[in-house]
């Protein structure tokens, strides 16, 4: 297994990525995989791709514009509208490189990248199959466990960014994870410490938990969801029984409606299939599911 670190254009800015190639006679398939809100791949992305990478999938690991090792200012933007082009982006970038086979594409998204994969499915008729884990599939349900109290103060910076930023002031910043009744994207007892918990030891210290506010004005109308529909090809959904962030029922009742869509349903929290012996279970759903829909040869 060989990892690259590659770029690739994106709006005319680089987006930076780990590309996964293993040893194989034949250009394998390739998986094309992006965190969640806030989130960059080496924030345990690198544990799933190694596991498909040894199996023979390629893997296309990316940060999004203005995260991570990306390019883009200012930084820590989090645009739903961008994070899409780069979907759009990478998976060019994985169709036109030698390496790989470029037919075969395999979208792997978590959380709100969850979400982003169902929508960039139901757009290009040509994606192979798609894991979607934990997904971010309706804004307002999200939003329904939020304290009324705490999403009226995240609203009032949100407001106050988005009108700064007409007038090119720097974001105003609001974490991304925080505690109880504490003004962040994430609040639930479970959110600041099972998001830092992905963080790599070496860089606890240093990374950055925020965002630029104004993300909280656009993220109910977000719905990827609703697309579920339109997907042509194999959908895996993995739900989280007690997400606090992605609402069970909401994104159950999404995954219903794919065509082609299975459903495995785990007893864990949002945070918790990412490690341990949740995330051994998923990932070898994961593995069987993409061994059968999308077979090496």
């Amino acid at each position: 297994m060989l990892r690259l670190d590659v770029e690739f254009p994106s709006e005319g800015s680089k987006c930076s990525a780990w590309l996964y190639l293993p040893e194989s006679q034949n250009p394998p398939p390739i998986i094309v995989m992006a965190h969640g809100l806030g989130s960059v791949r080496g924030m345990r992305l690198d544990a799933y791709a190694e596991r498909f990478s040894e199996l023979g999938y390629a893997c296309l690991v990316f940060d999004y514009r203005h995260f991570g090792d990306s390019e883009g200012m200012p930084r820590q933007l989090l645009d739903v509208k961008k994070q899409l082009q780069d979907w759009k982006a990478a998976i060019a970038y994985a169709r036109t490189h030698k390496g790989v086979n470029g037919r075969r594409v395999i979208l792997w998204g978590t959380s709100f990248s969850g979400g982003h994969v169902l929508s960039t499915a139901a757009d290009d008729l040509h994606i192979a199959a798609v894991v979607s884990q934990c997904p971010f599939t309706d804004g307002v349900a999200s939003s329904k466990g939020v304290d009324p109290k705490t999403s009226l103060k995240i609203s009032g910076k949100a407001i106050k960014d988005l009108v700064g930023s007409w007038v090119g002031a720097a974001p105003v910043m609001i974490p991304t994870a925080g505690p109880p009744g504490s003004v962040a994207m994430m609040t639930a007892h479970d959110c600041e410490s099972g998001y830092l918990q992905l963080v790599p030891t070496d860089s606890v210290k240093s990374f950055p938990n925020y965002v630029a506010a104004r993300i909280a004005l656009k993220i109910m109308a977000y719905a990827p969801g609703r697309k579920t529909p339109k997907i042509i090809c194999p959908v895996l959904f993995c739900l989280c029984e007690t997400d606090t962030v992605a609402p069970y029922e909401a994104s159950y009742y999404h995954a219903r409606k794919a065509p082609r869509g299975e459903i495995k349903i785990y007893a864990e929290g949002h945070f918790d299939i990412y490690v341990g012996s949740a995330f051994e279970r998923v990932i070898q759903d994961q593995i069987e599911f993409i061994q059968r829909v999308v077979p090496l040869n």
